[in-house]
């Protein structure tokens, strides 16, 4: 199983950077829930995989950098901004090159989550926040003291925010990605899966992420084809690395593992991806903008009690839901919390 979640991180970790390159934000976040649930079955980070785990953190983060009302952290002060420059240092800590796009991202990323405060019109937590962001060092102070005169401006619209915009950092945070993808060979789940696609014909250069001309309704098929073929090959080789001297020791995946459910969690999705109309709408998506139950909200309630927040697979299997997603229930919780 340790060597399954390894492949399927990184196969997630991919995901994710490519999601966020396309802004495809259904996808991103669905690759977010598989990540998150993968990165927390981990009792430690492996030394190979930290780089991984830190970029799935940091994208997490910036997606959501500009909602205050989030946090990552206990400390309920920390912005999602604020927590991705954490996991921003820790790459840079791996890493001894790239040192003038390490610069530029960490300076876009301190300059914004002042700016977030400043947008919102909380001048006094971005004061708050300029104190932990910078050291008392030289190569800090200018910077420093020019956001210290911009936040006691109470301005959220001057050049020098406008200058180094969010946008900005997205399009740096890209950048960082493509050098990220070109470095990491590819893994060894895209590569079997791959080679099934390719046998049965079913256009591998998706797979590979090569530029191809398909319409949307192919597209839609191959990525359904695609993640069946990923979910297959996953199960397959959870059954394999359970054999012991050759005899099988256990031919099923334990059900109270958190693989588990996220394979139980793929094969929802391919569901979802199979209930195309007319013309390629997604009967699914339709679906989704149908409003919460009081019931839906029961089940949604007696699963957290259960099996934990952030364990939403599990409850969205355990559940009675009305053609929901894991995405979904953690929205609706979300919403549910603050009321």
């Amino acid at each position: 199983e340790a060597v399954a979640a390894e492949w399927m991180l990184e196969f997630a970790c991919s995901c994710l950077c490519r999601h966020f390159e396309e802004q495809s934000g259904a996808e991103f976040w669905r690759w977010r829930d598989v990540a998150q649930a993968l990165m927390n079955g981990l009792s430690q980070i492996p030394p190979h995989q930290k780089k991984t785990v830190y970029l799935c953190q940091l994208l997490i983060r910036i997606a959501q950098g500009k909602s205050l009302g989030l946090h990552f952290e206990n400390d309920q002060k920390i912005s999602p901004l604020e927590s991705a420059l954490s996991y921003w240092t820790l790459l840079e800590r791996e890493e001894n090159k790239l040192e003038k796009l390490h610069e530029d991202i960490r300076r876009l990323i301190q300059i914004q989550i002042v700016a977030v405060h400043m947008e919102n019109r909380y001048f006094k937590e971005a004061a708050e926040v300029l104190e932990r962001l910078f050291t008392d060092s030289e190569s800090d102070k200018p910077l420093r003291v020019k956001l210290a005169t911009v936040i006691k401006a109470k301005d959220p619209y001057v050049p020098l925010l406008q200058s180094f915009s969010y946008s900005l950092l997205i399009s740096k945070i890209k950048s960082y990605i493509n050098l990220f993808m070109k470095e990491n060979e590819t893994n060894f789940l895209i590569q079997e899966a791959t080679k099934h696609v390719a046998s049965k014909g079913l256009g591998a250069t998706v797979l590979l992420n090569r530029p191809v001309e398909v319409n949307e309704n192919d597209k839609s098929y191959l990525e359904t084809k695609q993640r069946f073929v990923l979910s297959v090959i996953l199960l397959r080789h959870c059954t394999f690395l359970s054999c012991v001297n050759g005899k099988m020791k256990n031919c099923c995946l334990d059900v109270d593992s958190s693989l588990f459910w996220i394979y139980i969690n793929c094969l929802l999705g391919l569901n979802n991806m199979q209930n195309m109309g007319k013309n390629g709408v997604s009967l699914a998506c339709g679906r989704r903008r149908q409003r919460w139950t009081h019931k839906e909200d029961l089940e949604l309630k007696s699963g957290v009690r259960e099996f934990g927040v952030g364990n939403w697979a599990k409850i969205l299997a355990h559940g009675n839901f009305n053609n929901r997603t894991s995405v979904m229930l953690k929205d609706r919780w979300r919403t549910l919390s603050k009321i």
